[in-house]
């Protein structure tokens, strides 16, 4: 299996303004997925502390912060990656997700890919029993319908 999975969309926005959705609107436009949900609980509200060394953190209803990731490189408006993880990883397993967004006339190339989920073992809650091949089709499925949520955000 490939360490990664790659999505890309189009949105009609400046590099700026869909970086800034991304980053600043994420509790806004996040679509909670029962497969690759952050923790076991009900979804919570994401939101991005900026910044490298910043968090990824999803607030539950009742209060209690998970942090999901650290962000490993911010540059704006160009790219993000983050450091990813689920609640059901053992404390030393991270993924990695990198967002670009390049200038395409009057759009906004918004590009997403996430690597290494092939070290989440096999087996692992996380893979809900899918083989190599299905589990990376869900998971591009899964940030593809976080881009289009992006590209609703900002039509």
């Amino acid at each position: 299996m490939s360490s990664r999975v790659f999505v890309a969309l189009r949105v009609k926005a400046t590099p700026e303004r869909a970086f800034a959705a991304f980053v600043e609107e994420i509790g806004e436009w996040w679509r909670p997925n029962g497969l690759f949900q952050t923790t076991p609980r009900a979804p919570g509200r994401l939101a991005f502390e900026p910044g490298e060394g910043g968090r990824l953190i999803e607030t539950l209803e009742t209060g209690k912060v998970f942090e999901v990731g650290r962000i490993r490189l911010w540059e704006p408006p160009r790219r993000l990656v983050f450091s990813w993880r689920q609640a059901s990883f053992p404390p030393d397993l991270v993924t990695e997700v990198e967002v670009s967004f390049e200038a395409a006339g009057a759009e906004t190339r918004v590009s997403i890919e996430h690597r290494g989920f092939t070290q989440v073992p096999a087996g692992h809650v996380a893979r809900h029993g899918f083989p190599d091949q299905a589990l990376q089709m869900r998971l591009a499925e899964w940030w593809r319908d976080q881009l289009q949520a992006v590209v609703d955000r900002l039509s």
